[in-house]
């Protein structure tokens, strides 16, 4: 661990050559951002740095990254105001005409009743007989009102 700090800190002296340098022997050859500021770029080879010791991001987050990239590319915008974010292990519990549902989210879906689900909305449909959305079925999300 102290090995990493002492990296961290000589980041912060390092000149701009050496920085590039850095980003390469990290990256492996992968091609330069041009235009990063010295500081973007310390704080970019430190990520990485910490990544390679700690590891990185959930496979779930990089699913999700992934997901937002490719609506980017395809709308020119993201939405991601309205996205549940539910952590592994969360248990979402729903009673409907007298009994009590429970789901449990998974980094790749959901479980309801021992069989994986890919999302909510599978499950409330399920439940229900007919199409609802699940994050409004489980309360994750509010209907919209509308304002006149």
């Amino acid at each position: 661990m102290a090995h990493i700090q002492e990296q961290l800190a000589d980041l912060a002296a390092m000149p701009p050559a050496r920085l590039r340098a850095e980003w390469r022997r990290l990256h492996r050859g992968q091609p330069f951002l041009d235009g990063m500021t010295p500081s973007q770029m310390r704080r970019a080879i430190a990520w990485r740095l910490q990544e390679k010791v700690h590891g990185g991001l959930p496979p779930a987050r990089l699913r999700e990254l992934d997901r937002l990239a490719a609506q980017l590319e395809i709308d020119g915008d993201i939405d991601i105001g309205d996205a549940p974010s539910l952590k592994p292990g969360s248990r979402l519990v729903r009673h409907w005409h007298g009994h009590a549902y429970h789901v449990t989210a998974l980094e790749d879906g959901f479980e309801f009743e021992e069989r994986h689900y890919s999302s909510l909305t599978q499950i409330a449909c399920e439940i229900t007989g007919v199409h609802w959305s699940g994050p409004r079925f489980f309360g994750l999300k509010r209907k919209r009102s509308k304002i006149s």
